[in-house]
């Protein structure tokens, strides 16, 4: 029996811990810094995170900061599609060693349709979707089409989400439950103490499937102090940035380790 997409990225993040580490799900935008390395770029991060994440870069980025939101116009000016992006994962699926969500804005998957996406997903080795600006009320459609071929759509909480909304999104959430860490954009200061870390328990004692934490996170530091309360960390606007400086991303995801710190 073949095992839902879905699942790959829960057990990538279970494997993790039972290895005694924190998951990490590394970020970076599709054609950026460069179209023609992106696949390059993709295999390296595959290798030293759990879970990728790529950025569909789209015009009006809303839940980005400054350096997703450069990233993304860079990329759309090169050419960058929803299209080529699928067409770049499916040339080297076999080669991936980690699942690969695709992070998304509504639009550019309306425009492509649910079915013809999922489908098109599926053949090229996406394990599933999070669309930021997709209202958990109005999900159904894209859930079901994306549901019915094993792949995950991954809701979003944040620290001022009602505890019977948490309940809900964790409970249609396939992959994993993102938590997000502030109340704000991409790229700012990930939440810290008591208040931060008993929001973040909450969110995982209510989850059928693990959390992970995101936006803000530049540190081991970080890492560490969000590991000993959810599962995964998602890493995004600081590993953009160190691609467009030219660092080799292997090695700034180890330095992101806890035993870094």
């Amino acid at each position: 029996m073949t095992v839902p997409a879905h699942e790959r990225i829960r057990a990538a993040i279970h494997e993790a811990n039972e290895s005694g580490r924190t998951a990490l799900v590394a970020y970076l935008t599709a054609g950026f810094p460069s179209r023609d390395g992106f696949a390059d770029d993709l295999l390296k991060i595959a290798r030293s995170a759990d879970v990728v994440e790529i950025g569909v870069p789209f015009t009006d980025p809303m839940a980005d900061g400054l350096t997703i939101q450069k990233a993304s116009r860079r990329a759309l000016e090169a050419g960058v599609t929803l299209g080529w992006i699928l067409d770049q994962v499916a040339a080297v699926r076999e080669h991936l060693q980690a699942p690969v969500l695709l992070m998304s804005y509504l639009n550019p998957l309306l425009a492509m349709g649910y079915e013809r996406l999922a489908a098109r997903a599926e053949q090229a080795g996406v394990a599933g979707f999070i669309v930021p600006d997709l209202p958990l009320e109005e999900c159904d459609d894209l859930d079901a089409a994306l549901s019915d071929r094993g792949l995950a759509l991954v809701q979003l909480v944040s620290p001022v989400t009602p505890p019977d909304r948490l309940e809900r999104a964790a409970a249609r959430s396939r992959g994993f439950l993102y938590a997000v860490t502030v109340t704000g954009i991409t790229g700012g200061a990930s939440g810290s103490g008591g208040g931060f870390h008993d929001y973040l328990a909450r969110a995982q004692s209510v989850s059928p499937v693990p959390v992970c934490a995101g936006f803000g996170v530049r540190s081991a530091e970080q890492v560490a102090d969000i590991g000993r309360v959810v599962p995964g960390v998602v890493v995004g606007s600081a590993l953009v940035e160190a691609l467009e400086q030219g660092s080799d991303p292997a090695e700034f995801l180890a330095a992101l380790r806890p035993e870094a710190a």
